[in-house]
């Protein structure tokens, strides 16, 4: 019975330590606009970069592939685990989005999710940039 427990707890904390694909070597996302310290109206479009892997939706299980995820105005979150709330999510694959934001200085950075929404390994991360919103 004491194994078949100790089995059971393996399986249940394996199932919770997320598994990353791996990035090929020189992989990069980037922001392609707007440029870092471009001040910009209240809603604008932020177009997303990639060098090096393809742009797949989420769930696509292809070698070299990931979706983008937008940080606004936060700190990268933890990279050994699926990317939750603190991110906006592109799972389709889009490659832009339109943002609206309020009058003021905002970071922005991408960050490349595998199927699993998880940071691949090493993590395929932009630059980040700070855009300023007119008032």
């Amino acid at each position: 019975m004491k194994k078949l427990l100790l089995a059971v707890g393996f399986s249940v904390l394996a199932a919770q330590v997320a598994i990353a694909a791996d990035a090929p070597e020189g992989a990069m996302a980037y922001i392609i606009a707007p440029a870092d310290g471009a001040t910009v109206p209240a809603t604008f479009t932020v177009k997303f970069g990639l060098k090096g892997m393809g742009v797949a939706p989420a769930g696509t299980d292809k070698a070299n592939t990931g979706h983008h995820h937008l940080l606004v105005d936060g700190a990268l979150p933890d990279m050994s685990m699926p990317l939750g709330k603190d991110v906006k999510h592109f799972g389709g694959g889009q490659t832009e989005t339109t943002l609206t934001l309020s009058p003021g200085a905002h970071t922005l950075q991408l960050i490349l999710g595998d199927m699993t929404h998880t940071p691949h390994n090493p993590p395929v991360v932009s630059e980040k940039i700070t855009v300023t919103v007119a008032e």
